[in-house]
Formats: structure tokens, sequence, C-alpha cells
């Protein structure tokens, strides 16, 4: 069948295949955290001195004795051997991005032949898998392979139960044998203990006499789309890439906003109800599902939970929607740009701090202004954004999160704070060394008996700022839709952490001096707005007036690409950062920086080359077989006598030559290996590569547009984005 053949029967079979038969959702008392060994299975299953010893480590970080690991390890077994496991296996998060496992059974064999099942306490605390296999940025030599992953009590073991069988996964670090972390756990976990630190010296100033221990909070609204696995098996770009390198525009795109919030489609909600049922059992909180802005484009948001938690649950969410999507004939893409001239995906990460004592310290209550507590800690923020403004856009930086930042879809590579009207009125006071009652929000009243009256929010949204307050929380509306919420959570913990510090050593300095409290408050806040508030910004991100006085007259970096942020984790002042909180030495860092701009060198490499092959092997052969085609009928019909319009037959015979003539060039300048520095080799992989893909891309969707639809060799935008 040839690839024009199997494109006309993809079509044929989406569109007359049957409905998928399912059985009817289980009540979710039925179904929740079935799969996990929670607090509660724990207490059923451990004596009551290993359970209080247990709660107090998930609840303190409080160290666990190797009996009580043992305790422990014993009930995880005959839990999950209930469960059908026979393996377990230490879930950790290298600097891919992605998760990784390495599976052991339980069983054993002694000296009679005998097997037997065998879990201990050091089975459960320690692994030990390859360490120089995963990306790690010098720190681990190819000769020098040890790396170990040790047990995170604090996140709660599941079951990953799949056709080909179920296994006990245990959330783990990944740390080299000389002790550098490897992944992504081991500095999220530590941005938190230095932001509590940091935190409770501000809080112990501001009186309070109890304060229970600080956590993050996450939220991350992910978006995809879903494309039919018969289109997807039929793009190379798609398979290897994630996104089209190649499309025309199709006729109809979002431009009519019929998608955002429309009716899910029968099979996608099919889809999107196996996926919560998953979800729930692996006690992952799924909130909300929607159409999102684009066609094909969808949305799934979880409650909040505590940011190490939830960073575990991402990366398990990310998992199941992708495998789920392959059991109903679907591909689910999290590329930040899988298709040009429609919206790409983000992955919004919603972020808070609080304890159980002070509840949320973002949430500033019915009267912000009297709420001190919540001032400092915005005010933190808004100086963590503006002195580490290039960390969180580094720290979000990829191949293909550039595609999509600073398109007026999503917020622009300058990194600004929005705090809604109200919340930034009380901040210009302060700048001005007042701090005076403000104004209710007042009641929206529609003027329909049938509709209640409700309090207005203290302020409107703004979709164009990267760094948005919400109510209640700050939204990373930055973050790119396949990337892990450690990094952004990692950054904004330790800015936070930065600043706080920052905030109580000026905080003590006011109160020696006998100053009371409020006016204390108001004056350390009065210096940070004179030298932190011009983070603030409440307009069109978008606009260009914005990028204009950003940059020229607030001193914001604009950063478009990943080839311009990442270097700046080679910064002192970022170094300083993350060595005086703890979360990451040098080399830590550094090897970040290395296995990033890697990753990045080799994404569009990657890139690169299929774009080439695809327009030699499918795009070039398409339009000489109908060139040809329209050359012998134009001859047949000169013949007879009969002139037929040639402006197609130039257009496609230019356009194949120009397409080349850029293949060409592009294969020629992707072989260039000599680089003085990695920043040159970024920087030519964003502007000389980048631009020379988008040149035949350019000459290729010209002749899609031309061609013959059954001719045309891949699907087409319309088909893989409205045929569900």
């Amino acid at each position: 069948m040839s690839q024009n053949e199997a494109r006309s029967q993809a079509v044929f079979e989406i569109t007359t295949g049957e409905p998928m038969v399912v059985d009817k959702p289980k009540s979710l008392e039925e179904i929740w955290a079935s799969d996990v060994f929670t607090l509660l299975k724990m207490e059923e299953a451990l004596s009551k001195s290993a359970f209080k010893a247990m709660k107090k480590t998930i609840d303190t970080g409080a160290k666990l004795d190797p009996e009580v690991a043992d305790d422990v390890a014993m009930a995880m077994k005959t839990w999950a051997m209930s469960k059908g496991a026979n393996y377990f296996a230490h879930v950790f998060y290298p600097l891919t991005g992605a998760s990784a496992e390495k599976h052991d059974s339980f069983i054993v064999t002694e000296s009679s032949g005998k097997a037997v099942t065998e879990f201990n306490g050091s089975l459960l605390t320690k692994g030990e898998p390859d360490g120089s296999s995963f990306p790690n940025g010098g720190i681990r030599q190819t000769s020098s392979a040890r790396g170990y992953t040790f047990w995170d009590p604090t996140s709660p073991v599941y079951i990953l139960d799949t056709a080909n069988g179920a296994t006990l996964c245990i959330p783990s670090v990944f740390v080299s044998w000389t002790g550098e972390a490897l992944d992504k756990k081991v500095p999220l976990m530590r941005s938190n203990s230095a932001m509590n630190e940091a935190g409770t010296r501000v809080l112990s100033l501001m009186g309070e006499s109890s304060v229970a221990p600080l956590n993050s909070s996450c939220g991350a609204e992910q978006e995809y789309f879903l494309v039919d696995a018969n289109f997807a098996s039929m793009r190379p770009d798609l398979l290897l890439a994630g996104r089209t390198l190649f499309g025309a525009a199709p006729a109809k795109g979002q431009e009519f906003d019929d998608h955002y919030f429309g009716a899910i489609p029968e099979r996608v909600q099919v889809y999107m109800e196996a996926v919560e049922e998953k979800l729930y059992k692996l006690g992952i909180p799924a909130k909300t599902r929607h159409n999102e802005v684009a066609p094909g484009q969808f949305e799934i948001a979880p409650y909040f939970e505590a940011a190490n938690v939830a960073a575990d649950h991402q990366q398990m969410l990310m998992t199941v929607l992708k495998n789920t999507a392959k059991n109903h004939g679907f591909v689910c893409l999290m590329h930040e740009k899988p298709f040009a001239g429609i919206n790409g995906s983000g992955k919004h990460v919603n972020w808070s701090v609080g304890n159980a004592t002070q509840g949320n310290l973002l949430d500033p209550g019915k009267t912000p202004h009297d709420n001190l507590n919540f001032l400092l800690f915005c005010g933190a923020v808004i100086r963590g954004v503006h002195l580490y403004g290039p960390l969180l856009r580094a720290v979000i930086a990829s191949a293909g999160n550039d595609h999509r930042l600073g398109a007026n879809e999503a917020p622009p590579a300058i990194l600004s704070v929005y705090l809604g009207s109200e919340i930034e009125s009380i901040f210009e006071q302060i700048r001005e060394g007042t701090l005076d009652n403000t104004s209710e929000s007042g009641i929206m009243d529609l003027g329909l008996s049938q509709i209640i009256p409700f309090p207005k929010d203290a302020g409107d949204r703004n979709r164009t700022s990267p760094f948005a307050f919400t109510g209640n929380r700050f939204e990373f509306r930055a973050v790119g839709s396949q990337q892990s919420v450690s990094g952004p959570l990692i950054a904004m913990n330790t800015m936070l952490a930065d600043s706080l510090n920052w905030i109580a050593d000026e905080l003590q300095a006011e109160l020696d001096k006998g100053i009371e409290k409020p006016a204390a408050v108001v004056a350390v806040l009065k210096k940070l707005m004179t030298e932190h508030g011009a983070v603030i910004f409440g307009g069109d991100g978008y606009s260009e007036e914005w990028h204009k006085m950003a940059v020229e007259e607030r001193g914001l970096k604009n950063l478009p690409t990943t080839a311009d942020a990442l270097p700046y984790l080679n910064d002192p002042l970022i170094q300083n950062l993350f060595e005086t909180t703890g979360v990451l030495s040098p080399v830590e860092l550094k090897s970040r920086y290395e296995v990033y701009a890697e990753i990045y060198i080799m994404s569009i490499s990657v890139e690169a080359k299929m774009v080439a092959e695809i327009a030699k092997t499918y795009i070039y052969p398409a339009a000489i077989s109908y060139l040809s085609e329209l050359t012998q009928t134009n001859e047949s019909a000169s013949a007879l006598g009969i002139n037929l319009d040639t402006s197609t037959v130039k257009t496609i015979a230019e356009e194949c030559n120009a397409m080349m003539a850029s293949v060409n060039k592009l294969i020629e300048i992707s072989e260039k290996e000599d680089f003085a520095s990695t920043d040159e080799h970024m920087q030519y992989c964003a502007t000389e590569i980048r631009s020379l893909m988008d040149e035949v891309r350019a000459h290729a969707d010209v002749l899609e547009m031309e061609i013959s639809d059954e001719k045309w060799p891949l699907p087409k935008y319309r088909e893989m984005l409205f045929i569900k």
C-alpha cells in the first residue's frame, strides 16, 4: 500500500470504525488510592511504634530507624503481592526529564532449590543503578559508573498495574557515588528545606510562637494534543521529534474559538475517563478536564498537593496520558508546539507556600493590607523574580518551548510579575511609605433575580503575564508541557528562600532599632519595592511597547531562545544563590547546564536530520511525480491545440528547486563540529540551523497547497486536528 493509499485508509478506518465499548466508570470511593500504600494502609499493617515513626518521618522529615524500615518493607511486600506484584522498582527522575525505573524480583532461591520471597529494609531503602549512563554533565565518567537510589518515604509507594503485570514502585532520589545529585528530586527536597528554614525565620520575627514546617505546594495544569495513531504512524517527524516539521495551515484553525471549552468528543471523553480512573487508583487528584483553545488540544488539571509529591504525580500523570492513549488508538503529544499556526501546549504551575499553623502564606485574606505575613511573603516573590528572572527563564528553556514563548498564545520570554489591581495598589502605597485601607472589590450583580449576586475577585486575570498572582498563589505560566515541574519548583523555592533570608535580616535590623512591627514591615517592603518593583507589570505582555519598556527602561532581560537563557546557569549570581542555600553545589549546577545544553543541541540536530530526510524522501518525490503528470497532460493538450494554465507547473518546479537548495545548505551547515564553546554551539543551532529548517519548511508547505491531495504523502493538519 502506498503512503497516499495508507492516508486514505486511515481516514476511512477512523470515520467508520465502531465506537469503543467501555464499562461504566467505577465510583471514586471504590477506586481512590487503591494502588497506593497510604498512611491508612500503613496504620493497619504496622505496629503502633513503627507507624508512629513513619508518620513522623513523612510529616517532619525525621530520620527513620533501620528496624522500622524492615517492618515497613515486610508490610509493603505483603500488600504488593496481594495486588499481584512480584517485582519492585526504585523510580527516580534523572536529568532527562523522564522517569526511570530498575525492576527487581521479590524472588530468591535457597540452596535446596526452593524459591522464596524476600524484601527487607535494605532493599527498600537503597538501589544501585548505573550512574554514568544517564546525563550527568561530567559528574560521572563512563569508567566510574556507580550510582545510588534511596527511598523517599515522604512520597507514597504505589502499584503500577499494566497489561504486562504489576510492579511495586518506590519513589527515590538518585545520586552519584561521590554524593552529587543526579536527579531532580534531591534539589527539590533541598529547596523546600531551604525555604522552610528561611520562612520560619521570618515568621518567628513576626511573633509567631508556633510555626509548623513550611512546604511549597503545586497544582500543574497539563495541556496536550491527541492525534489518531494511524496518522501519527505516517508522520516520522511526530514519531521522532514530537512535532510536525512540515504542514500547511488548514482553511480553518482556531480562529472561531469554537473548540475551547466545547463539547468533548465522545472518543476523547472515553479516553479521559480511562485516564482519570488510573490516576484515581494512584491517588492523583485529577480535578479538571476540558477542550483547550486549539483543535485537538485538551487539558487536565489536578488538585494542589505538596510540591515533592506533586512533582512525582506529574511524572506519573504524563506516563498515564501517553500509555492510555495507545489503548484508545491515539498518540498523546506533549510537545510544546506540535502544530504550527495554532496554540502550543504549556504546563501552568500553580505554586504556593504554607504550613499547618499559619495556613497558606500567599493568601491575602479579606484585608490584605493588614495581613503582614502575606505582604512579606508576596514581597519575597517580587524580589526573587526581579533578581532571578533569568534563572526562571533558564529552567523552562528547551527547544520545544522556544517555539511557544513570546508568541501570542503564551507568556513572553521577559519575566515579570502580575499582582492584580488591589495587591499592586497596596505595594505601590508601600513604595510611597504608607499602608492604608484598600477598597473592596464589590459585588457582581447581574440584575437577574435567579442569579445570586457574588463578590468579585480582588483583581482580573492577565493571561499575558508569565508569573501571575491569582488570588492565593502564583501561576508560573511559561513552563513547557513536556517539562518536569521539578525545575521550576526548585527555582521558585530557592529564590523565595533567598528573599526571605534577606527580609529576615532587614526586618531584624529594623526591629533592633525599636521600631514597631507594622512600621518595620513597611520599611523593609519599601526598600524592597524601591529596588525590585520594576518587575511588576499589569499590562499587555505581548505588546511591543512592553518589550521595549521592559528592556530599555526597567532593565529586565529578554531571552527568546534556550541559547540565550541557559548560559545564565553559569552566572555567579545564580551560582551563589544555589550554593548559599545549599540547594545545588557549583559542580551540580554546572552539570545541569552541560546536560540541558546537550539536550538542546541534540534536539535541534534530530529535527534538522528529519527535515532533510522528509523533504528528500517524501515531499520531493511526490512533487516530481505530480510535476511529471502535469507536464505530460500539458504536452498532450498542447498537441491538441489546447493551451492549459501552466502556473502550477512553474510554482511546483520553482519551489522544488528552492526547497532542495535549502536542504543541501541545511545538510552542509549541520555537519559543522568545531565550536569554541557550548554557548557558541547553541547559538549556532538557534540561528543558523533553525532558520534553514524554517526555510525548507516554507517551500514544502507551499508545495503541499499545490500538489494533488491524493499524491501528498503525509497526513495533513486538517486530518490530524479535526478527525477524532
